[in-house]
């Protein structure tokens, strides 16, 4: 091909472009497609990150964030958030005097040292941010960030302090929530949710706020399908043959009683219902969060809840009961088997018959 005779047929008005540099013009459709292709959590999360970041190094080096954020300083961010043991007991670098500004401020929710999730997300999240420009070195990359964060979880390991999941909401705990909802549009709603959040395969609050009526077949007088569209695990939306989801037995009831009570026939699934019973737009994926927590209030659970719990309580669930991993994860729409198995292994903990081989012997003398 011969380069001398496309050129001429190029318009006067297209750029010559460097394709060793970004034009600001493709950076910025490059950050709208991202913008675009990213869940409104993870947003929400990345910007608090963000802010906490600048705050964080304002107050540090009494300069604005800037970037690439020097390696230098992301290793001070770690030390000045991650507890250590020292001959006078734990401590971490944060002075005080910043540490009171942070939480006066609204940046952090209490004065101390930061939760190891949190310190591994606010990391994660500069590195990400960092991967968005290409001519941006990566300091989260850096060996001596990469070297310093491992050495930080096997230190807070070997202290036995080990990331707290949300409590799981088993069958049994799911029933006493149930229990709390009456036959008022509200309890009806929240009963709905709980049901199908949990008996659906444990869905993602982000899942259950986006269903639409139209997304509902139903096959039975109180049994819906409904196909899952993008979701955390399948962002991009494609098909797979186990995106159809089974809203049958208590939950199709549950179901069927909603759609009768509202006469919901397009739409959000799950709405808002105001002061005077009146329904309105889509519930946030917060407010999952709060039906769930309101309801354990009511059944008076103990316990760290909150919308993850309808998830990890169906796997938790599907283990006791001696469900095949493969069945609950065609469910729950798990890729990634460690990540569903430290639920699994946790319900089926005492059903195991490994655990029961002294009983076994016993029966056969």
């Amino acid at each position: 091909m011969n380069l001398d005779d496309m050129l001429p047929a190029l318009a006067s008005n297209v750029a010559v472009m460097d394709p060793d540099a970004l034009d600001p013009l493709t950076q910025q459709a490059v950050d709208e497609i991202l913008a675009e292709g990213t869940s409104a959590n993870t947003d929400v999360s990345y910007r608090t990150a963000l802010r906490y970041w600048a705050a964080w190094f304002a107050l540090r080096y009494r300069k604005p964030l800037k970037f690439p954020v020097p390696v230098p300083a992301v290793i001070q961010f770690i030390v000045d958030h991650a507890q250590r043991s020292t001959p006078g007991g734990l401590r971490c670098d944060l002075p005080d005097s910043l540490d009171e500004v942070l939480v006066e401020k609204g940046y952090k929710a209490k004065l101390g040292p930061m939760a190891l999730s949190t310190l591994n997300h606010r990391v994660s999240v500069l590195s990400s941010l960092h991967k968005r420009s290409p001519e941006l070195e990566n300091p989260c990359r850096s060996p001596a960030v990469r070297d310093l964060i491992a050495r930080t979880r096997r230190s807070y390991a070997k202290r036995g302090e080990r990331p707290k999941g949300k409590a799981a909401l088993t069958r049994e705990l799911l029933e006493q929530l149930v229990g709390t909802c009456d036959d008022s549009l509200k309890g009806l709603r929240d009963r709905a949710i709980l049901l199908l959040g949990w008996a659906s395969g444990g869905r993602r609050r982000s899942e259950i706020v986006s269903l639409r009526v139209e997304d509902l077949k139903r096959v039975g007088p109180d049994e819906f399908i409904f196909e899952l569209g993008a979701s955390k695990t399948n962002q991009s939306g494609t098909v797979k043959a186990d995106d159809l989801k089974p809203v049958v037995g208590a939950a199709g009831s549950a179901l069927a009683d909603w759609l009768a009570a509202t006469g919901l026939a397009s739409g959000p699934l799950f709405r808002q219902i105001d002061k005077s019973g009146s329904l309105r737009g889509a519930l946030s994926a917060s407010a999952v969060r709060t039906i769930v927590r309101e309801r354990c209030l009511l059944a008076g659970l103990d316990g760290d809840f909150s919308a993850h719990s309808l998830r990890s309580g169906f796997v938790t669930e599907a283990a006791k009961q001696l469900i095949p991993l493969g069945e609950t994860m065609a469910l729950t729409g798990h890729r990634s088997i460690p990540s569903v198995m430290r639920y699994f292994r946790a319900g089926s903990v005492t059903t195991s018959k490994a655990a029961k081989l002294f009983d076994e012997g016993d029966k056969t003398e």
